[in-house]
């Protein structure tokens, strides 16, 4: 089973869309909306559609992928950058922001389930597999896992190889990132 696949960045090619419960789905808009942020792991770069986010990238090498495309936030960005500063700055433990993640059916499932754990909870890469129908696909989890293009707000940095070890992550500057985030909501875990 691969446990090295972590959250992705970004991932930006599929034909579905997911909603959760508090967000709602709407056509895709025109306009691309960027706004970033500074954090403690780096700047994080917002995309969105005028009504939802749709992705989130963590500097990474001093980069970010839209960084030579000029700021234009909406509301959407704006709560979105307003959550996360008060989530770094541990007054906020969860995130209220419309999301639109596009991705085959199984990733929804698992990018679902992730959206459902409670801030400082963990779950394991096979748990996780077990909770969505496909407790032997290791890698496929693995796979969804790494695709989801909203970290933290969908917090991929939450799985754990079931040993509790920290595996990979490549979002930011990797497995410190990760082990930033996850000591950030007091889990301990093992790199």
């Amino acid at each position: 089973m691969s446990e090295r696949r972590q959250c992705g960045v970004c991932a930006r090619s599929y034909s579905h869309y997911m909603s959760f419960s508090r967000n709602t789905i709407v056509p895709a808009a025109t306009t691309r909306h960027i706004r970033r942020v500074d954090s403690p792991i780096g700047r994080i770069e917002l995309t969105g559609d005028g009504s939802a986010v749709t992705s989130l990238t963590i500097e990474k090498a001093g980069h970010l992928p839209l960084e030579i495309e000029p700021e234009h936030s909406d509301r959407v960005l704006d709560s979105a950058a307003k959550q996360l500063t008060q989530y770094f700055a541990g007054k906020r433990t969860r995130f209220d922001v419309p999301v639109r993640l596009a991705g085959t059916e199984f990733q929804r499932a698992v990018w679902q389930h992730l959206n459902s754990l409670q801030f400082g909870e963990v779950i394991s890469y096979g748990e996780l597999g077990r909770v969505t129908g496909r407790a032997t696909a290791g890698r496929a989890v693995g796979g969804a896992v790494g695709a989801n293009p909203i970290p933290i707000i969908v917090p991929c940095h939450r799985v754990l190889a079931s040993n509790n070890r920290i595996t990979g992550y490549s979002g930011g500057n990797g497995v410190p990132t990760k082990a930033w985030l996850l000591a950030h909501e007091g889990i301990e875990a093992r790199a």
